[in-house]
């Protein structure tokens, strides 16, 4: 089914139709067969050698890259031309998620494909990726990215990393340190960020580790994902080929926040994979644990946490395939329009940059609330190394962390929003405005719409009046201070994150119900009830921080009795809806949604 294109931030202001979003269960069998591959490899090369793969056994990793490799794991997404499957954005998300559960291996396979790959196949010459992805694709060759430095973390433009020509002009020498460079113990192509002489900004080398001139530390000792190779890479006059340079000078900036906008939709996949296996481990256990003579999925407490688990999965799951294929659309419209496929395929992604950053963020504090209550659902068991948990609870720390921090992304997603407001790609002071008005009319108590979907659907829409009541009430009291206020702006960010994914759990259960009919999708709307309900306290609490901190007097007053107005609703048993959620978990001995 076609769909229309519609603009990243878009959910803010518009109510999407059911009919343009994609859901998980639309996947082709085609698509299914390469997740099912996945899986099968993880069973058959992985899970068995966790152990091994922990301890870094030398050349595992990598023979396990190079199985990869000959299965076409590693170029999913590749165009035919280069040896890949040329498959779409969705579809290589789906990879992403399947092999999420693999823990360290997920790490590098996602650092190889994704950041370590992509930045040749999107930004390089013909040349350059005729050389480069046919190798990478293959799995003969590594890849490693090289952006972050011991003073240049979140402000990666900050890095001292140069390079200079040499007298004959035929190659650039590198010089500088890298830190936390996943892969780098083994890889032989590396993507290295630094400025040229004295530029303003990065630019983007093609680095092999043969050039010379290239050292590294031992391995780094980690909290979690002990077996990715996790190394600092000092660059000693290494002679880069002055045709190495990737894309143009200076360029090296957007092409690393390019490529992190896939990295943080991507990370939000593989989060999905590993708290899909986690939660059918937790109810695995739940069913076999016995005290009082009952196994303890028998349980209230323990059915609330196993449904919890499933609802926020299941939550994140929906957001995150609904803006991989946002990207999809909108990439067809740019080819359908002209446009260079790979600069497409750059473009749809920057384009739906705000939505890369909510999946980034929600999937992965998904996934460390989903870890931390397997933890307790094993009891003892889950605090012990002998059990399945404890690898998992470590290993989804970094996640948060990984591909620019939480608090960074949250920031970049209310400021990518107010940027396009300002340069009127979004109208968004026109709703907001609306909404203020609407604050100072009497409300509308006509006639309740009964049809499917309605309450709900009326929830939705209150939230984000709520949403662009507060946000454009900060705007207009602390006009451009605002960028300094982060506490007011994280508050904002939870307000818009939380409303895409309860939406994004709404329209599938919405649109599950429409395509298999009303008994396929009660379990689809128990979870989007649930969510729903939790998002109302969420955003109300979100919104009343953000109140305090810059309204007053009968301003404050006012909006304080809109936020109420916007965040209530009809009772709901979300009790009975967990426990049937649970049930079916508990009956089918796994996550099953």
């Amino acid at each position: 089914m076609e769909t229309k294109a519609m603009k990243g931030g878009e959910f803010v202001v518009r109510e999407t139709p059911y009919t343009e979003v994609f859901i998980p269960e639309e996947f082709d069998e085609e698509a299914k067969m390469i997740r099912q591959t996945c899986l099968d490899f993880l069973d058959a090369e992985v899970l068995d050698k966790l152990d091994r793969i922990d301890a870094q056994e030398e050349g595992l990793m990598q023979s396990l890259l190079d199985k990869a490799g000959e299965l076409g794991l590693l170029g999913v997404s590749i165009p035919e031309q280069y040896g890949g499957f040329g498959k779409n954005f969705n579809t290589s998300m789906l990879v992403g998620d399947a092999v999420g559960g693999g823990y360290s291996f997920a790490v590098a396979l996602s650092a190889h494909t994704g950041i370590g790959t992509l930045p040749i196949l999107y930004y390089g010459n013909d040349e350059q990726k005729e050389k480069y992805i046919p190798k990478l694709t293959s799995g003969e060759w590594k890849a490693a990215y090289c952006l972050t430095e011991p003073n240049a973390g979140s402000d990666a433009n900050s890095g001292r990393s140069s390079v200079r020509l040499n007298i004959e002009e035929t190659h650039y020498l590198l010089n500088g340190q890298k830190m936390w460079i996943t892969n780098g113990g083994f890889a032989d192509v590396f993507i290295v960020f630094a400025k040229i002489d004295n530029d303003k900004n990065l630019s983007a080398f093609i680095v092999e580790r043969d050039f010379g001139g290239i050292t590294m530390n031992p391995e780094e000792h980690k909290m979690g994902i002990k077996g990715s190779s996790t190394r600092q890479i000092f660059f000693n006059d290494c002679p880069v080929p002055a045709e190495n340079l990737l894309s143009e000078r200076e360029n090296g900036f957007k092409i690393a926040v390019n490529i992190l906008n896939i990295g943080r939709i991507k990370l939000g996949a593989a989060t999905i994979g590993s708290a899909r296996s986690v939660v059918t481990q937790a109810v695995k256990y739940a069913n076999e644990r016995v005290q009082f003579n009952l196994p303890i999925s028998k349980f209230g407490a323990i059915r609330h946490k196993l449904a919890e688990m499933a609802i926020r999965l299941y939550a994140n799951e929906s957001a995150a395939y609904r803006a991989g294929q946002n990207i999809d659309d909108a990439y067809a419209a740019l080819v359908a329009g002209g446009m260079d496929e790979a600069k497409a395929k750059l473009k749809s992604t920057e384009q739906f940059a705000i939505e890369c950053a909510i999946i980034k963020v929600w999937c992965s504090e998904m996934l460390d609330y989903v870890v931390d209550e397997g933890v307790q659902i094993y009891g003892g068991m889950g605090y012990s190394a002998e059990g399945p948990m404890e690898r998992a609870y470590r290993d989804s720390r970094i996640n948060r962390i990984f591909e620019g921090t939480n608090e960074v992304n949250r920031l970049l997603v209310v400021d990518m929003l107010l940027k396009r407001a300002m340069k009127g790609e979004l109208d968004l002071m026109g709703p907001a405005t609306a909404v203020a008005n609407e604050l100072m009319a009497i409300p509308d108590f006509g006639e309740e719409d009964e049809t499917v979907f309605a309450a709900e659907k009326k929830i939705i829409a209150n939230l984000k009046k709520a949403g662009l009541m507060v946000a454009g009430a900060a705007v207009q009291k602390l006009m451009m201070s605002l960028s300094k206020e982060e506490e007011i702006l994280m508050n904002i960010a939870d307000i818009i994150g939380y409303i895409y994914v309860a939406e994004s759990i709404l329209l599938r259960a919405e649109k599950i119900y429409h395509i298999q009919g009303e008994h396929a999708a009660a379990f689809s709307l128990d979870m989007a009830r649930v969510y729903l309900y939790a998002t109302l306290d969420k955003v109300a609490t979100a919104g009343k921080e953000a109140l305090y901190a810059f309204a007053e007097g009968d301003e404050l007053k006012m909006m304080l009795v809109g936020l109420r107005r916007f965040t209530k609703a009809e009772p709901f048993n979300t009790k009975e809806a967990r426990q049937r959620i649970a049930k079916k978990m508990i009956d089918e001995n796994k996550y099953c949604f």
